[in-house]
């Protein structure tokens, strides 16, 4: 986020990492440079094209979309981030490819297709690979969204950091799309998450236990967070290439740099409304957090440990995990309740908003609605494979999620 600093909730950015694969046999295809540089006439990182812009990432199979400056809403920005969907996809067509979503291929092998970016920046993706083999699905098979919330100082980044780990274990009821690796079924629903969260297991500290420890301040940050990574990290990296903020893996990190909190937890889904959709709901629930619930020194009293326990419930469970934290379902508003699904508090939750919340508008509704009675994607993936899922079967559910996205359409079953 560029310029002065927002406050809470002024300014939103929203970033969609999408695969690119070959068009006939959905393999992945490394071809994200030859689409920026169809734009640029050369090798770059990223190209503008308005209120949206393109971008790289590490694999050369995956392509950024992102917001180019933050939106002060959510609403109109699905049918922007489409049409440069199907912008990209005209690109691809040239060069037998098209767009993939979801967040992991279902059968790529990493050990053998995997590409870094081999351009600008590249120093960075090479020093990564050194320290942790990006040939794994932890570093070349994860496809995700990433929201930014803005904070203008201390104090609104205590109640806003505050907010965001308490919400964050919740996500992948939510989000979850990637219950396939190998074409097999792992029999977690988030598998991203879970090659997420070990993938820098050889320094511990780059993502600790994914969700942040309590902080209050920048300073605290930096000396609890940021240092003891920067120092774990230096033995491997003495030029100091990835010390910065971005090394920190953790699901929602801090980025003073642009005075910005950067949530990482969330799978792609299978159009941009989706994620939008998505995006929308989770900024109504965290503006409910910081202005409605209790002050953010009692958020801290549910500890990292027990954030850390619901999240891996998530990600194995999504929206059917059980919830059996009472303190930390009294924080978010379920009196009396011991236990719940994660999807019955997400449904509590979004009820507490009513019709009030300046950022979930008419357009979101239908899409979170969807998820909520339907699943995530995730499980109407499961359906729509079932539980011994073909190479063939595999081919047709994911060319048919690659067309909802083309079309901007969600997704329910296969015929």
């Amino acid at each position: 986020m560029s310029g002065s600093p927002l406050h809470l909730f002024q300014g939103f950015g929203v970033e969609l990492e999408y695969m690119i694969v070959d068009a006939d046999s959905l393999h992945v295809l490394p071809v994200a440079d030859r689409v920026l540089h169809s734009v640029a006439d050369e090798y770059v990182n990223d190209v503008e094209r308005g209120a949206i812009s393109w971008s790289n990432e590490l694999a050369l199979h995956v392509i950024e979309l992102k917001t180019t400056e933050p939106a002060p809403f959510l609403d109109g920005l699905a049918e922007s981030f489409q049409a440069n969907v199907r912008e990209i996809n005209e690109r691809l067509a040239l060069f037998g490819g098209r767009l993939m979503p979801t967040a992991m291929h279902p059968w790529m092998d990493p050990m053998r297709e995997m590409q870094l970016w081999p351009h600008d920046y590249s120093p960075v993706y090479e020093a990564f690979n050194r320290v942790f083999d990006c040939r794994g699905h932890g570093w070349a098979n994860l496809q995700s969204v990433h929201l930014n919330l803005p904070f203008a100082n201390d104090k609104e980044f205590a109640r806003l950091h505050a907010a965001v780990r308490l919400l964050l274990p919740l996500l992948p009821a939510l989000s979850a799309s990637s219950p396939v690796v190998e074409g097999r079924i792992t029999g977690l629903l988030d598998s991203r998450m879970e090659m997420y969260r070990t993938n820098s297991a050889r320094i511990p500290s780059i993502i600790g236990l994914v969700v942040p420890e309590p902080v209050n301040s920048r300073a605290e940050y930096e000396q609890h967070i940021l240092h003891r990574i920067y120092g774990d990290i230096d033995p491997h990296d003495s030029d100091g290439v990835l010390q910065h903020e971005w090394l920190n893996a953790r699901g929602a990190i801090a980025r003073f740099d642009r005075n910005a909190i950067e949530i990482r937890v969330l799978d792609i889904q299978e159009c941009p409304l989706a994620d939008l959709a998505i995006c929308a709901g989770i900024i109504a629930v965290l503006h409910l957090l910081v202005e409605r619930f209790q002050p953010h020194d009692h958020q801290h009293k549910v500890t990292t440990e027990q954030l850390h326990a619901i999240l891996l419930a998530t990600i194995r469970d999504a929206d059917e995990a059980v919830v059996n934290e009472p303190a930390y379902l009294r924080i978010l508003g379920m009196q009396g309740r011991d236990a719940c699904t994660a999807r019955e508090l997400w449904q509590h939750l979004f009820g507490q908003l009513g019709a009030k919340s300046p950022f979930l508008v008419n357009e979101f509704y239908s899409p979170l609605r969807h998820i909520l009675e339907n699943g995530p994607l995730a499980r109407r993936i499961l359906r729509a494979i079932g539980p011994d899922p073909t190479r063939t079967r595999l081919e047709a559910v994911y060319r048919a999620l690659s067309d909802c996205l083309s079309r901007g359409q969600l997704f329910l079953r296969v015929g």
